[in-house]
């Protein structure tokens, strides 16, 4: 796969990246630590660069499955998300997470930040009334065409979707369709790597509905304006976050907007890449600059899920190995924006060869020979004989497996040395 192309450098002043805000009815694994821990990586880097970063992170804490979820647990929902809420943050700070700022879509900022864009896509004539009648999968809290589904299931929740038919507030979506289309003709980096980016062409390309909005009312999420009966569709709600994070619709919010780059998992990329946009250009706000898709972690082929039953929990794993090891394995071992498959084995395996032995070689030869020659203290450093500009290239281009690799030239080398 080529470096992608990226419409920031390592001179820019400013850098914001965000992560996907993860649904709470849960606690984190290894596969949302996995996103969390890369995009830690990419806003470390760019603060060493000398970039002032903006890392934002936080939970998704509307809708259906919140609802579900706080009823399971026999809790309030303002209850249920305000423990789940704190827990995530718990398990980030045990991974060394250093986001800047924590977003929860439950914050009356957030509620203003919506209505915002509601106006805002009001006023564009962009929002009627009308009957949907479709599948919906409660797991990706979304309508599915019938031509998605195997067997009838949804194949990634692996669940029958419910029938519903009501009426809702809609989205005029498909007036987006060519100018997103035209969007992503003339910015190819728009959406990375190229393999995603192609998947969202050909899905434009089969023609887009227009997208129900709202929902009749629970008791749980943020109400439609002006109308008690409807809820805000917890995915038009949600992406708002990545402007609530950064103080829309303040004015100073375009301190940091637009976001540099959205990272977010495959399974979705369809909302990042395609609803989030034309909600953007409908309301008259500038496109981010990059969504890069990463792909899945998979046990024995399956992808790695709370409602499959299989979830690792990272904070374990940490304690088996240490932070870092977890933090270096998951972004060693598969190709950044692929799939992959993860095994205890493995990280074992690797925890092994590449860390104990060769980086500890490697740190304890040049402690022994500094304090056996030159008196424990470190003189003028030789120049290194890699081109260390491969790796800037790599982390520029969110390669981070690749920046690895560049970084184990050295290693290797001082190991020879």
């Amino acid at each position: 796969m080529a470096a992608a192309k990226t419409r920031y450098t390592s001179f820019m002043s400013k850098f914001y990246i965000t992560t996907p805000i993860y649904y709470i009815n849960g606690l984190p694994h290894v596969g949302t630590a996995y996103c969390t821990i890369a995009a830690d990586v990419v806003a470390r880097y760019h603060r060493q660069q000398g970039n002032e970063v903006m890392f934002s992170a936080g939970t998704d804490e509307n809708g259906q499955k919140i609802l579900q979820a706080a009823e399971q647990a026999k809790k309030k929902p303002s209850v249920y998300v305000d423990e789940v809420a704190e827990k995530w943050k718990t398990t980030w700070a045990q991974l060394g997470i250093s986001y800047d700022r924590f977003i929860r879509t439950t914050e009356p900022r957030h509620k203003k930040a919506v209505y915002d864009i509601i106006a805002k896509v009001q006023a564009k004539g962009d929002i009627y009334k009308g009957i949907y009648e479709g599948l919906y999968c409660v797991g990706h809290e979304a309508f599915l065409r019938p031509d998605e589904l195997v067997d009838g299931k949804c194949p990634e929740h692996n669940t029958v979707p419910e029938k519903v038919k009501e009426e809702n507030y809609f989205f005029k979506l498909k007036k987006y369709q060519q100018p997103l289309l035209d969007h992503i003709a003339k910015h190819p980096e728009f959406i990375q790597p190229a393999t995603r980016r192609n998947e969202i062409v050909a899905f434009l390309k089969r023609g887009l509905e227009d997208l129900s909005i709202s929902r009749k009312r629970a008791n749980w999420g943020i109400p439609w304006p002006e109308d008690s009966s409807q809820a805000v569709y917890v995915w038009f709600d949600a992406l708002v976050n990545y402007l609530t994070v950064v103080d829309y619709p303040d004015a100073d919010y375009t301190k940091w907007w637009p976001a540099d780059v959205h990272l977010v998992g495959k399974d979705i990329s369809r909302f990042h890449c395609i609803y989030w946009p034309a909600m953007l250009m409908s309301a008259g706000i500038e496109l981010p600059k990059q969504v890069f898709v990463h792909g899945f972690f998979t046990i024995d082929g399956q992808k790695i899920s709370k409602s499959l039953g299989n979830a690792i929990d990272p904070v374990e794993l940490a304690g088996s190995y240490g932070v870092d090891a977890l933090r270096f394995y998951l972004l060693r071992e598969i190709s950044f924006g692929g799939d992959g498959e993860f095994s205890r084995e493995r990280f074992h395996q690797v925890y092994n060869t590449e860390l104990a032995n060769e980086l500890g070689n490697a740190v304890q030869r040049v402690s022994t020979m500094v304090t056996r020659y030159l008196g424990g203290r470190l003189g003028v450093l030789p120049k290194a004989s890699h081109d260390v500009g491969l790796y800037h290239e790599a982390m520029n281009g969110l390669r981070l497996d690749r920046a690895l690799d560049e970084l184990w030239v050295h290693v290797k080398g001082v190991n020879q040395y």
